[in-house]
């Protein structure tokens, strides 16, 4: 069992994102495979570059107005709201444009591949 306490993880900003965005690792994957979890803070509309995943991924929306988009669609999400993704599935996620909007990741198998920043 491992217990990760509040607190104990810190919030990054990474390059695979457009606008201001703190991603904080809260678990890492803990075999291979494995799953890991993420909380994502997006602040004025700020999202991810285009993205696919080697596994599944799950969006659990905490606070704010977000969206989600694919190569077909761009829809709007809100607390409570739960996204999958499936493996290989290209897709982005962030705020809305002029909201904030706060997430839970989890993702398993692997680490994302990353393309470019999606156009408006």
């Amino acid at each position: 069992m491992n217990i990760v306490r509040k607190g104990e993880t810190r919030a990054s900003q990474g390059d695979t994102f457009t606008g201001e965005v703190w991603l904080q690792r809260v678990l890492d994957s803990q075999r291979e495979g494995g799953m890991s979890l993420s909380v994502v803070k997006f602040e004025n509309g700020a999202r991810t570059h285009w993205h696919m995943h080697p596994g599944e991924q799950i969006l659990f929306v905490l606070e704010g107005e977000g969206r989600v988009g694919d190569e077909d669609d761009e829809t709007l999400i809100y607390p409570g709201d739960v996204i999958y993704t499936g493996p290989g599935e290209k897709h982005w996620h962030g705020a809305a444009p002029g909201k904030n909007m706060t997430h839970i990741s989890i993702t398993n198998v692997g680490p994302p591949e990353w393309y470019d920043a999606p156009s408006e």
